[in-house]
């Protein structure tokens, strides 16, 4: 049972309900038998008092012993008619003076001193009699009577009969509305859970070749809408998720087979004859360099996927960017000068890092540039302070890459276009190291292009311990 209310929600909200509903109805039902009850303990108060009241006010007359004896027959008279009702009266000696036939009272009632607004009500039972009374000091006008007791009670079985009845009746009544109110709140949550049996039905369409599926929000509660949105979110970026990674596996295939097909066809063709020594030295130095390709190509895979895992933790060193800048351009210089493109460098700042992976990352940057820049242009690498960040950009002319292409830019295997493949020296992975290299800093990466102008920025944030040099 324990493990059935775990897993239904259905079960645990209806018992959730009917419980609630059994608990008001036993309050409903506790306060309509406390008031009935009450009532009947007013009725008998009523005509307690007044009961005596009247023997009370026939002592206050009595002025003679003619008076005093007389009292016996003229409270039997007043009883007349009352059924149930009895007088017991105790003189100033203790000794009973007048007492209705069958009836007992309980000490309580008849003990000395009474306080002055009576005693009561005291319930008790005698025989098979339930009985209710109270009692009172009463006083006379004879010396030798100044003061008496008076104890009235009236039969209450029948009140009692009828309140046992009572709860009995309204114990069954509660019952059997538990019973219907927790099949209602069945129902009723059966019906409103409808909306989540059709999420569950719409996810149930969600495959791996169906991702662009959507659950619908417009017809559900807000409630659940809520959760459908969340999920169609979900399903956005896991159909996100799926695509790079399709595209991933299907540009790592691309990437992978070109040398690898190398490696084999000239492997294959110097097997095919017996050859010159010189002529395998030429093919093994062939094959070195595609092996080379092969090893640059896993190591980036394998810093990338450390980076996605989080493995990589930078070092926390103040770095002088302009001095990185610098060191690169030395070593860029011969590449930029055979194609006429002329480095520049402007600002500076300090960045608190990793210095050999913030090298990396503007060194792809700046080899990317190179690369792509028109001939007899100019690479410029611009260092800025902020207030919260240090940006360095690097920027050249070019080709104009799309809109639509540049947030992909930064995902493995990825080129803007076919233009860009016209070399074969990366992999496609430099701008994704640099991206997740300013990542693990804690900064963000952008790109922008218009007009034949391509930016790229490594945006760090400013850390205790990073200053900017002059």
């Amino acid at each position: 049972m324990k493990h059935l209310l775990r897993r239904s929600l259905t079960i645990r909200l209806t018992l959730l309900f009917s419980l609630s509903a059994t608990l008001v109805l036993l309050a409903l039902g506790f306060t309509v038998a406390s008031a009935v009850d009450r009532h009947f303990v007013e009725q008998d108060l009523d005509a307690l008092n007044g009961k005596l009241t009247l023997v009370s006010h026939a002592f206050s007359l009595v002025r003679t012993e003619e008076d005093l004896a007389k009292l016996p027959a003229l409270l039997d008279s007043s009883l007349v008619g009352h059924h149930g009702l009895a007088v017991a009266v105790i003189d100033p000696q203790g000794e009973v003076f007048f007492r209705t036939s069958g009836v007992s009272f309980p000490n309580t009632l008849l003990e000395k001193p009474l306080p002055a607004d009576g005693r009561g009500p005291v319930v008790w039972q005698a025989g098979e009699g339930h009985f209710r009374g109270i009692a009172g000091q009463l006083t006379t006008q004879l010396p030798g009577w100044p003061a008496g007791i008076v104890a009235v009670s009236t039969e209450i079985s029948n009140h009692e009969a009828f309140m046992q009845a009572f709860r009995q009746t309204m114990w069954i009544i509660v019952a059997l509305a538990a019973v219907l109110l927790g099949f209602l709140a069945w129902v009723a949550t059966r019906h409103g859970l409808n909306p989540l049996r059709q999420l569950i039905a719409g996810a149930s369409e969600v495959t791996a070749s169906r991702l662009d599926y959507r659950l619908p929000t417009e017809s559900i509660p807000i409630e659940v809408a809520e959760l459908a949105s969340t999920l169609n979110d979900m399903l956005a970026r896991l159909e996100d998720s799926f695509k790079r990674l399709s595209d991933f596996s299907s540009d790592l295939a691309h990437e992978l087979r070109t040398p690898i097909s190398n490696l084999m066809t000239q492997t294959q063709v110097s097997l095919s004859r017996v050859r010159s020594p010189e002529a395998y030295q030429e093919v093994l130095s062939s094959n070195a360099e595609e092996l080379e390709r092969l090893a640059r190509t896993v190591s980036d895979m394998l810093f990338l996927a450390k980076a996605d895992n989080c493995l990589i933790v930078p070092t926390q060193e103040p770095v002088r960017m302009e001095d990185e800048v610098q060191d690169l351009f030395d070593f860029y210089e011969a590449l930029a000068e055979a194609k006429g493109i002329r480095l520049a460098r402007q600002g500076h700042g300090q960045v608190l890092g990793d210095k050999l992976m913030l090298r990396r990352a503007i060194s792809n940057l700046l080899s990317n540039a190179v690369r792509y820049a028109d001939a007899e242009s100019t690479v410029s690498v611009t260092i800025s302070e902020k207030t919260e960040a240090i940006d360095v950009c690097v920027q050249n002319t070019g080709p104009t890459i799309p809109p639509a292409q540049l947030p992909r830019l930064f995902d493995r295997f990825y080129r803007a276009d076919t233009s860009r493949h016209r070399t074969t020296e990366g992999a496609g992975l430099g701008l994704a190291i640099a991206a997740s290299i300013v990542r693990a800093h804690g900064g963000s990466v952008d790109a922008w292009s218009e007009d034949g102008t391509t930016r790229f920025s490594l945006s760090f944030p400013v850390r205790s311990g990073s200053t900017v040099q002059s």
